[in-house]
């Protein structure tokens, strides 16, 4: 089967879920990964990116100034266009955003899969007609991924095969952090204790919170790896004792977490946290490292009811979490804990699990069977009401 992917993000970016998945899919699949439209081109183009020998990044190019109308027409000329190039038919459809209905409703899809990661709509600066375009998905879909529980919660009620796929891990890389002792450069001059974060940094960080704890801490190391996005590099908190170091490749973040005390998840709370699974939880873990986290529900349950995260909602409560956590760097029981928690979970078992679903509605599909549909939750062992946490 060929897949043709439509992501609102860039390959290129912090590497994540849809990376993740959709290198596995490569492993035996085309891979058609399309992202959103740079606005650049005299005439409109699209350009293509060889990853692997079956994974390919789609880039349209297209003129500014146009109406909504016309880039979504000039959209659809390009994907028949690629279809056209690379032999492409009834390939399944797999959206990470669901605007991309708008032009590519119109060419059949040997199945349409829906990999809910986030509530988009909630998010800073969400385009216009989002959840116009998410309904059209969810009457389209075959099937809907959610990257959490939250998630699976709130559209479970919105479409009959809703199956909850939350973060997962490549338990194995990270764990090599346990054993790196050598420290990577731009780290090497930052005293101990450091304390960590990965990921994006948005509207989703409490900022109040990160520079309150490093103002109630002066001898602490705050150490944030990520692009700054959809906010002012003015509004972040410049305390002598918090560093930005920037985005980093995915390759290397074991040798930066192995050089962390704890792992922190500094969270807000507001509408773009509400339905966050976050990717970094199991990550931190398996590197060994004890995370601290606000009270967000994918880290509460099960991460804090199984005490592997220590949870706090208040600057006070966040600084004598990390004070708690900080002795338990290398403690046996805990990291034993978190290995029998972790030993289930990997990014090559949910791409197992998801496969199959997918393949069961091709089948159907391909065969017209009636009751095809009752192969697709038979194939998950937790039910439809659970949450998967491979």
């Amino acid at each position: 089967m060929d897949f043709t992917v439509f992501s609102h993000l860039r390959w290129n970016f912090v590497f994540q879920r849809p990376q993740h998945l959709m290198t596995r899919c490569s492993g035996t699949c085309r891979v058609f990964y399309w992202e959103e439209p740079v606005f650049d081109a005299p005439a409109a183009f699209i350009e293509v990116r060889k990853i692997n020998s079956h994974l390919k990044v789609v880039v349209p190019h297209i003129p500014s100034g146009l109406s909504q109308r016309e880039v979504i027409n000039v959209q659809r000329f390009l994907l028949r266009e690629l279809d056209s190039q690379y032999g492409i038919e009834n390939s399944v459809f797999w959206y990470y955003t669901p605007l991309a209905v708008d032009f590519s409703r119109h060419i059949p899809a040997r199945a349409v899969v829906y990999d809910c990661m986030d509530e988009l709509s909630a998010f800073r600066g969400a385009p216009e007609g989002l959840r116009r375009a998410e309904a059209e998905l969810f009457s389209r879909a075959d099937l809907v991924f959610t990257g959490g529980k939250s998630l699976y919660e709130s559209k479970s009620r919105q479409h009959p095969f809703v199956h909850c796929f939350p973060s997962s891990i490549d338990r194995e890389f990270f764990s090599s952090a346990r054993k790196i002792r050598s420290e990577v450069k731009d780290q090497a001059h930052i005293p101990h204790p450091r304390l960590g974060f990965c990921g994006v940094i948005d509207e989703r960080m409490d900022l109040d919170l990160l520079a309150a704890a490093a103002s109630a801490r002066p001898d602490w190391h705050f150490i944030l790896l990520g692009p700054v996005v959809k906010i002012a590099e003015s509004d972040l908190p410049r305390n002598p004792n918090i560093h930005y170091l920037g985005q980093k490749d995915y390759r290397s973040l074991p040798d930066y977490f192995a050089g962390w005390d704890v792992g922190l998840l500094p969270f807000a709370r507001n509408e773009s946290t509400r339905f966050i699974s976050p990717t970094k939880t199991p990550e931190y873990l398996a590197a060994g490292l004890p995370a601290v986290s606000t009270p967000i529900a994918d880290v509460v349950e099960p991460y804090g009811t199984k005490n592997l995260v220590q949870i706090a909602s208040t600057p006070e409560g966040f600084v004598s979490a990390i004070e708690k956590a900080l002795p338990a760097r290398n403690c046996p029981e805990r990291l034993a804990r978190v290995d029998a928690h972790l030993a289930n979970m990997s990014w090559d078992a949910t791409w197992r699990q998801m496969r199959q679903l997918i393949s069961d509605v091709v089948y159907r599909t391909s065969t017209s069977e009636p009751d095809a549909m009752s192969l697709i939750s038979a194939s998950t062992s937790d039910g439809e009401t659970e949450c998967s946490t491979t």
